[in-house]
């Protein structure tokens, strides 16, 4: 006789059984314990990678900006720059030059480490963001930090484990025969 037409019209109801159900649980457990950490160490490589990209663009921005001021030797630009006022061009203690989005100021020929809010210098001229000069706002809703002591400032990544210890520095020209740095990266903290 065939088990399958003993009961016609009976139903067998399918579903996990409770053995079934603990070694999936397990198996979720034991792959979320090895993907977690994996997961951890990706948000690590994006701040890094963040802070390098950063690091680029300033670097580039510095190099960029020296190289139109001596370009253009000192001379004075017949038009006003976006958003008002005439770049002098001068490899001077003071200078500015024009952008497409302003004009950023100068010290010896490179661009100022220039507080939030004050004169334009290498954090407009970097273009981590879309605005010409940010906020402090504008600047972590694009994921950077910024702070300027002195003649240097400093850039990091919001979400660093370690803020002090996940940034770099660009530190202003100084004096007519020197160049503006910028440091290596301290990605211990990122």
């Amino acid at each position: 006789m065939n088990c399958r037409h003993a009961f016609p019209g009976a139903r067998r109801e399918q579903g996990f059984t409770l053995i079934e159900l603990v070694v999936v649980t397990i198996i979720l457990g034991i792959l979320a314990a090895v993907a977690l950490p994996r997961f951890i160490d990706l948000q690590r490589d994006a701040r890094v990678a963040k802070l390098q990209a950063a690091r680029g663009s300033v670097s580039a921005s510095a190099a960029l900006v020296h190289a139109t001021t001596l370009a253009r030797g000192g001379v004075a630009d017949a038009n006003n720059c976006a958003g008002g006022g005439i770049a002098d061009n001068k490899n001077a203690s003071s200078g500015t030059v024009c952008t497409e989005s302003g004009l950023i100021y100068m010290a010896y020929g490179y661009p100022l480490a220039s507080a939030l809010g004050g004169n334009p210098g290498i954090l407009s001229v970097a273009g981590l963001t879309g605005v010409f000069n940010p906020s402090q706002a504008e600047l972590e809703t694009e994921g950077y930090t910024y702070s300027v002591t002195g003649n240097i400032a400093r850039f990091g990544v919001v979400g660093a484990t370690d803020a002090s210890a996940c940034f770099f520095t660009y530190t202003q020209a100084g004096s007519p025969n020197s160049a503006a740095s910028v440091s290596s990266l301290n990605t211990s903290g990122c």
